[in-house]
């Protein structure tokens, strides 16, 4: 064999070896590169920002609803799955949970519901939250 032929079958041998070796590398990078992508669309998510309001359990005007008044003065509507809230109408309590989101057809399905008259004779509700935890301050309400 002359010395040109085995320079190229080296070569072929070399590249070969080269392109086996560097594979793993490359996957290893590609996958580094989709961990990050995640970890940064994990990121982006908004938290859930945790609403705690004090003040008088009433009955709301839905089944199943709840409103209070906080010391602030604003209304909120209360639901929850999780926490027993009848169990304390008539009570102060402090109640902690995120903020819910009514669709648009929701919110118009409601105000249609209830009517002019209703909101008249209403304060405006100023936002409704998901009860996660309660905790009763005083048997009876302060007015």
């Amino acid at each position: 064999m002359s010395q040109s032929r085995k320079i190229v079958r080296m070569s072929y041998w070399l590249i070969l070896v080269l392109v086996v070796c560097l594979c793993p590398l490359a996957l290893v990078a590609q996958e580094s590169a989709t961990q990050e992508q995640q970890e940064k669309k994990a990121d982006q998510k908004p938290a859930r920002h945790l609403e705690t309001v004090t003040g008088c359990l009433q009955k709301g005007d839905e089944p199943g609803e709840f409103s209070i008044i906080g010391e602030d003065g604003k209304t909120w509507g209360l639901r929850s799955t999780s926490v027993k809230l009848d169990k304390h109408l008539g009570h102060t309590v402090t109640v902690a949970g995120s903020r819910t989101h009514e669709s648009k057809a929701q919110e118009k399905a409601e105000e249609k519901k209830e009517g002019q008259v209703e909101k008249a004779s209403s304060k405006e509700e100023y936002a409704d939250l998901s009860v996660a935890s309660l905790k009763m301050v005083s048997e009876t309400c302060n007015k």
